[in-house]
Parts: C-alpha cells; sequence; structure tokens
C-alpha cells in the first residue's frame, strides 16, 4: 500500500512542472488558430474597456453639472443621459464580445481534449503500463477546463482590469497628483504581490494537490474496474479504506493549498481598504485646499469603486488563472514528450503480402531489466506457416509476438515481415496485418456488433454476421435480449470466458489479417467451450500465417512446428511427434501438461 501511496504521480508532477510562461505559451498557441474569433473578441473587450474608462468621467461631469447649473436646467439631463448611455454601451459592447469568446472556446477545448486523447493513445506500451488510466483521465478533463479558466482570467478579466486599472491610476495623476501616485503605487503592489505570491507560495501546494487528485482517479478506476476480483475476496471494506488513504492525503494538501489562498486574499483586501483610504482622502484633501470640485470628488469615489471591483477581480482571477495552468500542465508537458515508439517521418505504410517473419540478430532488452532477454536472436517463419511458441513464462513467448508488432523497440537487429523492416513502416498500418486473439480478450463497453466491427470499422451488418458465424458466435448472439445491439458492459463482463474468445475470434475473421496470434485463446476455458472455440480458430488459421502461444500443448499438436523458448533462446524446434519423442524439454512440458489434464 506504501508503494501505491508514494508512486512518481505526487513526486513526478513537482519534478516535471513546467513554468507558467511555458503553459500559457502552450494554451495561446489555441488562441492563435482561430485569429479572427479571438480578434474580434479582444477588439470588442478593449472596446467595453473604454466605455468603463469613460463611466467616472461621466460621473464627474454629472456632478459637477449638477453643482453648477441652476435647478431644472436641460444641462444635467443630458449629463445623466451620457452617464448612463455609458454603462448601457459597456453592457452591450462586453456581452456581444462573449458571443465570440463563447465558440473560441467550445472549439479549441474540443481540439485541445481531442489532441491530448490522441497523443496519450500513441504513447507506448510501457508508458500506460506505468500509468493509472484513471489519473490519466482525470489530467485529461481537468486540462480542458484549466483552458477554459487560464483564457476567461486573462483575455475577460485580467488584461482588461490591467488596462482600467492602470488608465484610471493615470486620469487620477492628472486630476490630482497625490491620489494618482497613490493609485499607482497600490495597483503595483496589489499586481506584484499576486503574481509573486501566487507563483511562489501557491502554485507549489496546488500541484502537490492536484496530483493527489489524479490519484482519487487512479485508485477509483483501479478499484472500479477490478470490482468483480474485490467482490471475490470480500474485499470492499479493505478497497474503501484504501481510497481513504489517498483522499486522506488530498484532504490535507488542499488545505493547506486553500488555506495559501485565503492568506493572498486577506493581503488584498489589506491593499484594497489602503487604496480607498488614499484615494478619498486625497481628493477631500484637495476639495479642502481648493484644487478639487466635487466632480473630482465624484470621479475618484466612481473610480475607486471601478478600481476596487476589478482590483477583487483582478484577485480572484489570478488564482483562477494560476489554478487554471496547473491544471493544464500535464497534457501541456505531454505535449514536449516525444513518443517512445516514433515512425519515421517519411515512414510508409506497411504493404501486407504473404506473411513471411523473420527475425536478424535481434538484441532486445527490457527498460527495467538488467540483461537482454534476446541476444542475437534470429528466426524464420515461412508465408501460411502454423508455429507454436511453448515455453515456461519469462522464457520470451509473448515478447516475440510484442515486437512483431513493434510495440517496443530494439537495441539491435531487425524483425521483418514481407521484406519489410516494421521499424521503418508505420505502425498503425502494420498492427492491422496482424490480428491478435488475446487470452483475455478486453472488449469495448459497446453493442456486440461495434466490438466485432472493430476489426473493420465499415463492415455491414451482413459482414459482420458473417464473422461471428464463422467464430460459432451468432447463436448465442442472437439468444441475447438485444441480439447484435447488446452492450458488453465493462471490458466484457457480462460474457461469459468462451463468449468473449469467440467475439474476439469474429473480430479477427473480419480483420481478415494474413498474420495471426492466438495468445493462449483456449487456456481458461472449459473443455467443451474449448472445443468449439478451437474449431472456430481452425477455420481462422486457414491460409494465414499463424503463431500460436499455449501453455496446454494439447492445442498445439497440429502446428507445422513447435518453437521451445528458454531464455530468450529456441532450445528446440519440430513437429509434436518429434519433439515427444526426443524426449528433451518439449517432452517434459508434455508429460506435465498431460499429467495436469
Amino acid at each position: 500500500m506504501t508503494d501505491f501511496l508514494e508512486d512518481e504521480d505526487e513526486t513526478g508532477a513537482r519534478k516535471r512542472a513546467l513554468s507558467n510562461r511555458q503553459v500559457l505559451g502552450f494554451v495561446a498557441r489555441f488562441w492563435k488558430r482561430r485569429p479572427v474569433l479571438f480578434g474580434l473578441g479582444v477588439g470588442l473587450t478593449l472596446v467595453a474597456v473604454a466605455f468603463d474608462l469613460a463611466l467616472p468621467y461621466a460621473s464627474g461631469y454629472l456632478v459637477d453639472t449638477v453643482a453648477t447649473k441652476p435647478r431644472g436646467d436641460g444641462q444635467a439631463w443630458s449629463a445623466l443621459a451620457i452617464f448612463v448611455g455609458v454603462y448601457f454601451a459597456f453592457a452591450v459592447v462586453r456581452n456581444i464580445a462573449h458571443r465570440f469568446w463563447i465558440p473560441l472556446a467550445a472549439r479549441n477545448m474540443e481540439e485541445m481534449t481531442n489532441e491530448s486523447f490522441a497523443k496519450v493513445q500513441a504513447f507506448s506500451s510501457d508508458w500506460h503500463a506505468d500509468s493509472f488510466a484513471g489519473a490519466t483521465v482525470r489530467k485529461l478533463t481537468r486540462a480542458m477546463w484549466g483552458y477554459d479558466s487560464v483564457t476567461d482570467a486573462v483575455t475577460i478579466w485580467l488584461g482588461p482590469g490591467v488596462i482600467v486599472l492602470i488608465g484610471l491610476s493615470i486620469a487620477m495623476l492628472v486630476r490630482q497628483p497625490l491620489a494618482g501616485i497613490i493609485s499607482l503605487v497600490v495597483v503595483a503592489a496589489y499586481l506584484t504581490v499576486n503574481l509573486v505570491i501566487t507563483e511562489r507560495y501557491v502554485r507549489p501546494s496546488n500541484l502537490k494537490s492536484n496530483a493527489l487528485d489524479s490519484k482519487i482517479g487512479g485508485a477509483l478506476a483501479d478499484a472500479v474496474t477490478s470490482n468483480p476480483t474485490v467482490k471475490s475476496f470480500g474485499a470492499e471494506t479493505r478497497e474503501a479504506e484504501r481510497l481513504a488513504q489517498v483522499t486522506a492525503q488530498w484532504r490535507d494538501a488542499v488545505m493547506v493549498t486553500w488555506n495559501r489562498f485565503t492568506d493572498v486574499w486577506l493581503g488584498q483586501n489589506l491593499l484594497l481598504v489602503v487604496l480607498q483610504a488614499g484615494l478619498t482622502g486625497a481628493m477631500v484633501w484637495g476639495w479642502a485646499q481648493g484644487t478639487a470640485t466635487p466632480g473630482d470628488v465624484a470621479f475618484a469615489i466612481t473610480a475607486f469603486m471601478l478600481m476596487s471591483g476589478y482590483l477583487r477581480n483582478l484577485g480572484e482571477n489570478i488564482r483562477m488563472l494560476q489554478k487554471g495552468l496547473d491544471d493544464t500542465e500535464d497534457v501541456a508537458a505531454w505535449t514536449r514528450l516525444a513518443p517512445q515508439i516514433a515512425d519515421d517521418p517519411n515512414a510508409p505504410d506497411f504493404q501486407s503480402g504473404p506473411g513471411a517473419i523473420e527475425f536478424k540478430d535481434v538484441t532486445f532488452r527490457y527498460k527495467a531489466a538488467g540483461a537482454p532477454l534476446y541476444d542475437g536472436f534470429s528466426l524464420k517463419i515461412a508465408p501460411g506457416e502454423r508455429v507454436a511458441l511453448v515455453g515456461p513464462t519469462g522464457s520470451g513467448k509473448s515478447t516475440f509476438v510484442k515486437l512483431i508488432q513493434r510495440l517496443h523497440d530494439l537495441q539491435d537487429g531487425a524483425v521483418v515481415i514481407d521484406g519489410q523492416d516494421v521499424s521503418r513502416v508505420k505502425q498503425a498500418s502494420l498492427r492491422r496485418a496482424i490480428a491478435v486473439v488475446p487470452q483475455d480478450p478486453a472488449l469495448f463497453h459497446r453493442s456486440l456488433f461495434e466490438n466485432i466491427a472493430y476489426g473493420k470499422p465499415d463492415a455491414t451488418r451482413e459482414e459482420v454476421e458473417d464473422a461471428a458465424i464463422k467464430a460459432r458466435a451468432h447463436d448465442f448472439i442472437l439468444r441475447l435480449p438485444k441480439g447484435y445491439d447488446t452492450l458488453v458492459g465493462e471490458r466484457g463482463v457480462k460474457l461469459s470466458g468462451g463468449e468473449r474468445q469467440r467475439v474476439a475470434i469474429a473480430r479477427a475473421f473480419l480483420a481478415d489479417a494474413p498474420i495471426l496470434v492466438l495468445d493462449e485463446a483456449t487456456s481458461s476455458l472449459d473443455v467443451e467451450t474449448e472445443g468449439h472455440v478451437q474449431e472456430a480458430a481452425e477455420a481462422l488459421m486457414e491460409g494465414r500465417t499463424t503463431i500460436v502461444i499455449a501453455h496446454r500443448l494439447s492445442t498445439v499438436r497440429g502446428a507445422d512446428r513447435i518453437l521451445v523458448f528458454q531464455g530468450g533462446r529456441v532450445v528446440e524446434e519440430g513437429r509434436h511427434a518429434e519433439l515427444t519423442a526426443k524426449g528433451g524439454v518439449y517432452a517434459r512440458l508434455n508429460a506435465i501438461s498431460a499429467g495436469v489434464a
């Protein structure tokens, strides 16, 4: 449990954190994609700011007019109309500006999520094995809303707010120098306190609480997706306690973050008190000295009301900006992470052929291993040949399949299929030429039709049903209440093991790939179900280069060649009868298998 709570997700987030500038640059690249929408939004926002800046002038003009003109003078009504009209124009223009920000935000958030998901999908199997799926999902969705927070903070609040604050400070500097100086000093101090203290004091704790928030997602997904195992061991309470440890860590971390935000908020309010006292006090002093009119005092009061509102918003939005940047940081960092297994820029598509496979002096080592599993390994498989891989766990059988799919890159040598080095063709096209039926097929929580058609997305209903018939799956599908439209549950939990296997075989039939991999496809099934699946598998193997990984040796007796792996080497090869008569490693494994059966 300690390892779970102290993995690199928390500490790693702090070590690899990008700077605020780097994350803001990542967000700004999305703004540049739609320059017209962005430009219109900024332009109209600046027009609204101009009306906001004019409000204190209109207020002062109204007060001076009322104070100096006789009662009932029409100019007072004109001054009132200007005062009301300025605020009305501000509200209307601001509203119109939002109608450009809305499509900009929605489209950019859509693209950010789609592109980040595509990036994650392109990461290697090792990356996904090292990451909690739930934490990854949490980071993706959090980044989408982080973008929204950053955009709103910068373009709608902070930018206009700074313009208004500086503009009003300069206006007061002209009307009453002392008030202007006080205003400029307080605004500068306010911005400095918020920007510097938020980044240096608040951000470290916010990154920590974000990382723990991701852990909650990881812990939840880990337990929920493994619910059958939890139930089988009666471990609901244990899992609840496990999650409680993570949420307790998050609670402690987020309380520190929120308290630090509250500390900054207190400093902001103290500066607002200084601004209020300084502005109004300076203007009243000027009035007493005869250097300020009642309109100047009204100007100062209106300006303070505007400035205090903007400053409060500024404080809130600096916090929102920082949180948005932190929420977006993981996705921004992913864009800087090169794919662990990358296609060459000019890599061609893999051209499917008869299915000849060759390993040429292959050296391969897993990243966590000290010594290579394969060292100068060479092997040829002829087109259409049925080859069985047997041997103890860790001997290199599954790795063989992973390497022909290029799920890992080699340290030396080459894997060649139909005369093409798999490292020099596009990975997606290569993998479409290899159909894999695993021991425990992971189905999508979609309909049976969609799961089978995953091997050929444009397949017709007739093609899907034909593949299901060949896979001996059609009959059990028709017995289901909704037939091919039945949802199978997450990872296919609503189906039995044999039913999932037959759906996976139907998917492989539909894919019609020249190379087929059967990875322990019947090892977990009962004898009767295994017979049905084996019949379907036999039909599927017809005319294809087939690699069968098996511990149950009764399933490989009909193979053209059996390769016995041990320590990353082929120590024996031949047909079943030859190897049994030889009395070597295969004969021993066969005897054990027969005894278990």
